[in-house]
C-alpha cells in the first residue's frame, strides 16, 4: 500500500506553514547551549553599542551580523543532527563535516567581534 502524496501548500497557507517550520527550528536551536550563549552575547553587544552612542546604521550592521551568526549556528546544528543520524559511529567524514560547521560558526563570531571592536573602539576612543 502506498502512502498518499503530501499536498504542498500554496499562497498564504504556504507562508503560514513556512513560518511554523521556522519557529520549530528556532525552538530546536534554542536547546543548544552555544546558541543561547551567542544570543546572550548579541544582546549584551547591542546594549553596549547603544550605550556608547552607536549610530542607527552601525546597530543595523551588528544586527545583520548576529542574524548571520544565528543562521550559521542553526546550519551547524542541522549538520550535526544529520551526521549523528546517518553515521552514529565515529567516522572521519562525519568529524570533518562537524569541524567545518564549527569553523563556519567561529568565522561569524570573529566577524561579529571584529565589527564590535571597531565600532566600540571608535566611539570610546575618538568621541
Amino acid at each position: 500500500m502506498t502512502k498518499p502524496a503530501v499536498m504542498k501548500q500554496t499562497g498564504f497557507r504556504h507562508f503560514i506553514a513556512a513560518a511554523s517550520y521556522s519557529w520549530a527550528g528556532f525552538l530546536r536551536v534554542l536547546k543548544e547551549a552555544a546558541f543561547r550563549q551567542e544570543l546572550g552575547f548579541s544582546l549584551v553587544s547591542l546594549a553596549a553599542l547603544a550605550l556608547v552612542g552607536a549610530t542607527f546604521g552601525e546597530i543595523v550592521v551588528a544586527v545583520l551580523l548576529f542574524l548571520g551568526l544565528f543562521s550559521m549556528e542553526a546550519m551547524n546544528t542541522a549538520v550535526e543532527e544529520v551526521i549523528d543520524r546517518i553515521s552514529p559511529e565515529i567516522s572521519i567524514v562525519g568529524k570533518h563535516a562537524k569541524d567545518l560547521g564549527s569553523f563556519a560558526v567561529t568565522c561569524m563570531i570573529a566577524a561579529c567581534c571584529l565589527y564590535l571592536g571597531f565600532v566600540l573602539g571608535k566611539h570610546l576612543l575618538f568621541s
